[in-house]
């Protein structure tokens, strides 16, 4: 199976050559599952968010996963609109919310919950675990907003790591774990396989369209699992 994966196009996805990328994509992999890895909007607006549903429905891919992000407020503020319009907007897509969903017997699950950082969408302090210890223990593929701690969540102003504790210690527990994708840090777009013993194998993805400076520079990342 291929998984396409986008994250943070922040109302920039109607851009052409994002669209030509996809649509270049959908070409070469035709089963492939595209994957959004929240930040569809830049606050979350009832506008945005339709916008983003429709560009995300009309889009070939016949599974095509998303969950939301710290910017898209709507999804926690009002979840029943939020809902609302997926259910008429976009009814081939999945949006996982701290759930799961199985496709040609690979088991994906999607949360956006990060870190406090000030007072953005889904941000948690200390219970943030508690949404990691839903995540079932043969998840194959996980998609989180935001990264574990140390890997590709190194910000460009200070080089410091800035994901999440709790959820690297999660991974620990993970054992099917083929693929763990997010976004949030623009400037740690990238990938990474895993190499130490407790994440042998495991294929890292931040697939954040935008750069630090929110310009649309970065590719859709492809994995083969």
């Amino acid at each position: 199976m291929e998984i396409i994966f986008i994250s943070d196009t922040h109302t920039k996805h109607f851009d052409g050559w994002l669209n030509r990328e996809l649509d270049k994509l959908l070409e070469e992999y035709p089963e492939a599952v595209l994957v959004h890895c929240g930040d569809i909007s830049s606050r979350g607006r009832q506008r945005e968010v339709e916008d983003f549903v429709e560009w995300y429905e009309d889009l070939k891919f016949k599974n095509k996963l998303l969950i939301a992000g710290n910017h898209d407020f709507m999804f926690e503020d009002n979840p029943e609109e939020a809902l609302r319009i997926l259910e008429s907007k976009g009814k081939s897509i999945t949006y996982l919310n701290d759930s799961g969903v199985e496709i040609d017997g690979i088991k994906f699950w999607g949360s956006p919950v990060t870190p406090r950082f000030f007072d953005w969408a889904f941000n948690r302090d200390a219970d943030i675990q508690n949404h990691w210890n839903m995540i079932p223990h043969d998840t194959n593929v996980l998609i989180t907003h935001g990264p574990p701690y140390g890997i590709l969540d190194f910000t460009a102003r200070d080089r410091k790591p800035v994901g999440c504790h709790y959820l690297r210690k999660r991974l620990f527990d993970l054992k099917d774990l083929k693929v763990h994708s997010f976004g949030h840090i623009h400037e740690a777009f990238g990938q990474q396989i895993g190499d130490d013993e407790d994440f042998q194998g495991i294929q890292f993805v931040n697939a954040s369209y935008l750069d630090l400076r929110y310009d649309p520079v970065n590719r859709p990342i492809v994995i083969n699992i």
